[in-house]
């Protein structure tokens, strides 16, 4: 891609041809080094004297390369946090990197190089990447989640989970590869099969380490209503994922109770969880999870290699495949039955691969004139459909059933409950159940316990040792960090290389001096690094804690989150988690401290090229560096800002960014044609004090630019529409007639009005083009980055004059019979009789009057004259 040539831009200016070229290849990096040398977007944490404002981007895995949607997004947060520093407000605006996980351990496997330089390596290329960006990060707030420095906090957050009890361990379904012998991400199951080795992926149950998320599901879900400025979009998808459910808790008694291993009592009947406990008369069949505990206590000795081969086969299938949309639900029967709580009939016992164990109780009733699900599964093994409940409107449903009848109705075949409308049978079943100690009322959410530990080597050891005498131990914290060892061998079979390094996992016990002691060789997933690093770059120094909490408290909630929708559940519910969990423990300022992460948020859209979005596999991937290097980084910042709001996808269009490039050296040049007009040593002018005039008119136009540009700024960031307010206003004074309009001393404030309009437009540029705006605002000011003056970025944000956003003028249409014939320009309020007689006599329409007999005139001021007219007898 050739920089186009900026001699085709020098435009005609009041007679002179300029000749002063428009270089960001010049420009950008003098400024860049500049900014740095002085450390001009540093932040002081402790500094209370401004209003804070805290500005965070999602931050970056390092892959090696930016792409676009990084552009987009890190430019949307640079803008937000400049213009804030402008309006006097005390930012942060930090940068990290993402630098745990796969990735780099599949690095170290195919390429034999270790995860932590392929990592670095990454990491020093994409800072130089953002740092030719021009973006006002504090860089001396920097934070790597891989760095001892980060993972020592992350350890400490892990054991204050642990001592107040939200974090434990549990056996749990994982993805296993039976070829490498290795646990599998979900995403790293393509088909059922392993993405490495092609085999079918079983499921099996694993010890893992879990996060009790759950404890927090009601404060999680109820404070998603204090989020005023989230998408609506973000927390419905929260809300689905928590997903909150009212019913009841149902106990179906066994005939003979079972002891199940290392239990010491014993079991005596199956629990479900039902929504509409209104249909338990119509209960035909129990459904267990293939994996439930009872299913080996409960299995006939008939039914015992029926279900055996089952199970098998449920092994091979992920968790999504088992509840995929369309797919027939199979299963097995047991052999065993229960009983129903209330007619204590006998209840057949089934396994079913829809039903999982991490779901509820791992049990559900299966009700098939009322289920969708337990109709197709009860037609398939010929169950029982029994109706109990008919529609409100009286109309019996035709038997059989064809479908399942799943909406509210009233009660019938149900002993003393028939009759009863479906609301009242939930009350009063639930009741009854109560009463007999057959079951409760109970709120049951959908969230999960988050699931942290993985058998990977690229990850924040998890410091626990496990002893033989004491059980799990947590690793004292004046021991930490647990330090990942770096000669380990890559093989990628056989689980992590850390469950073979003796040195790593070999210790002594800190509790009772075991020197036979296992450490945990589990890591954590990369979403526990990168769900608190918020708090993390208030003082990513700091080596006494993870954070202050007087400094948390001062400087959180984070006041603008920008990232992408695909974090809009796991992401951001885990950072509200930990936020939710430290505020419970005292240590975000106490009881009036933060309870949420991020007060406003915005996910940004894709940027797309040729209507998809790019990607290597499509051939449409466009290298930021490419156009960095063509056209400048204030072109590609001023381009990705000007196509569409921030949350809508963007297009990429060559076309449009060589647009953009053209529009900044047009606008280069018409500073250089102003320049010896513009002075900064003025006063602003008092707009009502200036006579009426074109003088007065961009006075005007400067208001209504700034006033335009600020409301789409703060009020809801399109970013796309204040582009077009300024590009509008700088072909306004690229237009001026400089002849005509001499700053003679018949209007002695023309100076001032012309350099208010031209250092307002700088300033209202900065945030969006940073080194062309820094550049013009020293030039002007006679320095240079030898020599500079204060930066623009740290000057003061213009601000609209009210009085001045009123025109003087109006434009009054003239209208023939309802029909735009004329207009004319008057003075504001101008009389009624003086608007008629020139509607009258207006050029265009007096064609239209020719001939014609005026039957009356209608004259509405400041705004149009409507002449009625009928032909002459």
């Amino acid at each position: 891609m050739n920089q186009p040539s900026s001699s085709s831009f020098n435009t005609e200016f009041g007679g002179i041809l300029q000749q002063d070229a428009y270089t960001p290849a010049t420009l950008e990096p003098q400024w860049q080094a500049h900014w740095e040398a002085t450390h001009l977007h540093a932040t002081h944490v402790d500094d209370h004297s401004k209003p804070k404002f805290y500005a965070l981007s999602m931050f970056p895995y390092p892959s090696g390369r930016l792409h676009m949607g990084h552009v987009r997004n890190y430019t949307l947060t640079d803008v937000m946090a400049r213009v804030k520093r402008m309006q006097g407000h005390n930012v942060l605006h930090p940068m990290g990197w993402d630098s745990f996980g796969l990735p780099a351990e599949n690095a170290a496997i195919e390429r034999g190089v270790q995860p932590k330089g392929w990592t670095l390596d990454n990491i020093a290329h994409m800072r130089t990447e953002l740092q030719r960006l021009g973006l006002s990060y504090d860089w001396d707030k920097e934070l790597m989640t891989c760095r001892e420095d980060y993972y020592r906090w992350t350890q400490w957050l892990f054991l204050y989970l642990y001592k107040n009890g939200w974090a434990y361990k549990k056996d749990a379904a994982v993805n296993w590869d039976p070829v490498d012998q290795t646990v599998l991400a979900n995403e790293q199951v393509i088909d059922g099969k392993s993405w490495r080795s092609g085999a079918p992926v079983e499921r099996r149950y694993m010890s893992q380490w879990f996060f009790k998320t759950t404890a927090f599901a009601e404060p999680l879900l109820e404070q998603l209503q204090e989020l005023t400025e989230w998408p609506e979009r973000v927390k419905t998808m929260q809300t689905h994922w928590i997903d909150r459910s009212y019913g009841a808790q149902v106990h179906f008694p066994l005939p003979q109770s079972v002891t199940l291993p290392g239990q010491a009592e014993a079991t005596t009947h199956i629990s479900v969880f039902t929504t509409r406990v209104d249909t338990l008369f119509g209960v035909s069949f129990l459904t267990l999870a293939p994996e439930h505990p009872l299913v080996a206590q409960l299995t006939t000795p008939a039914q015992a290699e029926a279900v055996a081969a089952f199970q098998a086969q449920v092994k091979l299938k992920t968790e999504l495949e088992r509840n995929a949309e369309g797919k027939e639900k199979a299963g097995v029967f047991t052999g065993a039955f229960a009983l129903h709580p209330f007619t204590q009939q006998p209840v057949p016992i089934w396994i079913g691969d829809y039903v999982l164990l991490e779901y509820g109780t791992g049990a559900v009733m299966g009700v098939p004139a009322h289920d969708e699900r337990d109709f197709a599964f009860a037609q398939r093994y010929e169950l029982p459909v029994l109706t109990v409940v008919q529609p409100a409107t009286g109309e019996a449903l035709a038997q059989p059933l064809h479908q399942a009848f799943t909406a509210a109705g009233v009660l019938v075949n149900s002993a003393t409950f028939s009759g009863l409308s479906s609301t009242e049978a939930k009350l009063a079943i639930a009741e009854a159940l109560e009463a007999q100690a057959l079951g409760q009322k109970k709120v049951q959410y959908r969230l999960r316990d988050w699931l942290v530990s993985r058998q990977r080597y690229w990850g924040c050891p998890i410091p626990i040792i496990h002893c033989e005498a004491c059980g799990p131990v947590p690793v004292p914290e004046d021991q930490l960090p647990v330090r990942l060892p770096e000669d380990v061998a890559f093989s990628g079979k056989g689980g992590s290389p850390l469950a073979s390094h003796s040195d790593f996992n070999q210790v002594i016990c800190p509790q009772c001096g075991n020197p036979h002691a296992k450490r945990e060789t589990d890591t954590m997933d990369t979403f526990v690094c990168s769900s608190w690093y918020y708090l993390r770059f208030m003082q990513p120094n700091n080596s006494e804690a993870a954070f202050d909490p007087q400094v948390a408290a001062h400087w959180l909630p984070v006041d603008q989150y920008v990232g992408g929708i695909e974090h809009a559940v796991l992401h951001l519910l885990y950072a509200r988690f930990f936020t939710l969990a430290l505020h419970r423990g005292g240590l975000l300022g106490g009881a009036q401290g933060p309870r949420e992460p991020f007060k406003r948020l915005l996910t940004q859209g894709m940027v797309l090229k040729d209507g998809s979005k790019m990607s290597k596999s499509k051939g449409n991937i466009v290298s930021p560096e490419a156009i960095i290097a063509s056209y400048g980084a204030d072109t590609a910042r001023f381009f990705i800002l000007s196509d569409s709001p921030p949350e809508a996808d963007f297009e990429w269009k060559d076309s449009a960014i060589e647009g953009c490039y053209k529009f900044l050296n047009r606008l280069w040049h018409t500073l250089v044609a102003l320049e010896p007009h513009v002075t900064t040593a003025y006063t602003e002018p008092n707009h009502e004090a200036l006579p009426t005039g074109a003088w007065k008119e961009l006075s005007r136009q400067t208001h209504q630019t700034i006033a335009g540009v600020t409301q789409d700024m703060e009020a809801n960031y399109q970013f796309n529409t204040v582009v077009s307010k300024l590009r509008q206003f700088a072909n306004t004074l690229n237009k001026l007639p400089m002849q005509e309009l001499a700053l003679t001393p018949e209007v002695p404030e023309a100076s001032a009005v012309l350099s208010h309009a031209v250092l307002s437009l700088i300033k209202l540029l900065a945030p969006l083009v940073p080194h062309f705006a820094e550049g013009w605002w020293q030039r002007l000011h006679g320095a240079s980055v030898a020599t500079p003056v204060a930066s623009i970025h740290l000057q003061a944000w213009p601000v609209a004059c009210a009085k001045a956003l009123v025109a003087d003028t109006a434009t009054v249409v003239v209208q023939v019979n309802g029909k735009l014939r004329d207009s004319f320009e008057v003075p504001l309020n101008h009389p009624k009789e003086a608007l008629e007689a020139l509607a009258l006599a207006a050029p265009k329409a007096q064609a239209f009057l020719q001939g014609q007999q005026v039957v009356k005139v209608v004259v509405v001021p400041n705004k149009l004259v409507n002449i009625v007219v009928k032909p002459l007898a």
